[in-house]
């Protein structure tokens, strides 16, 4: 494996381990996925991974994040272990706090969004589709073809994404993102229908967010899962914190 893709562990025991993710390291492989992931990685460190967890494709992992995020995540070294972090990802007991930069200028200093997702047409991809008692401001608005609103296919799920805005720039906005439910992208395609998509996101951008991306030249996705808390098996809380990627840090310093 490459090594700036490798994880760096923050912190182990004989329970669990809990590990910083790198942008650009999948979780787990997958139909047509043939690059290495961190299950790979694990199972070559961690032998003993091998019969732990409720899927032999996804060995102790309880939770995951996406390709392109990077920041915490926690791997369960044992059957106890993973079925008590399990009920507790399952209860929305655990704590997630990202770091997250948006286009533009989000003018609330704090929301709750609450669109429900499914799955788009584009199977590879999410669609947020916001509910009619919620309604984004007619300056940060995109049309519902950018949202993805009619290309959404299937059952839509609940998702809950609080945020807090850390600073604004001229042409940014950084925030602090807390998730209650872990819906696949949620994070991303929740800003995207809000009318502020991530910057550096790949996946979820208008025309005008697309020529920014390309501006920015950061050339990687501004979202990080900076603290993680859950209870271990003895029922105490721990809390894990981290710094954002020194690339990030210095992104947001050029910044007006």
């Amino acid at each position: 494996m490459n090594k700036e893709l490798e994880p760096t562990i923050i912190f182990e025991n004989d329970d669990y381990l809990v590990l910083n993710k790198p942008a650009g390291l999948i979780s787990h492989g997958g139909t047509g996925i043939t690059e290495e992931t961190l299950i790979d990685w694990l199972k070559k460190k961690y032998p003993k991974l091998e019969n732990v967890g409720d899927d032999p494709l996804r060995p102790g992992l309880v939770h995951r994040l996406d390709k392109e995020a990077c920041g915490l995540m926690v791997v369960a070294k044992n059957q106890k272990s993973f079925e008590d972090l399990k009920k507790q990802f399952q209860a929305r007991k655990v704590t997630k706090k990202y770091i997250a930069l948006a286009h533009g200028k989000i003018s609330k200093d704090e929301d709750v969004i609450t669109f429900p997702i499914r799955r788009s047409r584009d199977g590879f991809k999410m669609a947020a589709l916001p509910n009619a008692s919620e309604t984004i401001s007619e300056k940060n608005k995109i049309g519902n073809r950018d949202r993805g609103i009619l290309k959404a296919q299937g059952q839509s799920k609940e998702a809950i994404t609080d945020f807090q805005v850390i600073k604004r720039f001229v042409n940014y906005t950084l925030l602090e993102v807390k998730i209650k439910t872990g819906r696949t992208h949620q994070i991303r395609v929740h800003f995207f229908a809000y009318g502020h998509p991530l910057l550096g996101d790949p996946l979820y951008y208008t025309k005008k967010t697309k020529v920014r991306n390309q501006k920015a030249g950061l050339d990687r996705l501004f979202l990080v899962s900076k603290e993680l808390g859950f209870k271990d098996l003895n029922g105490e809380k721990q809390l894990y914190t981290i710094e954002l990627p020194t690339e990030l840090d210095n992104f947001l310093a050029k910044l007006k």
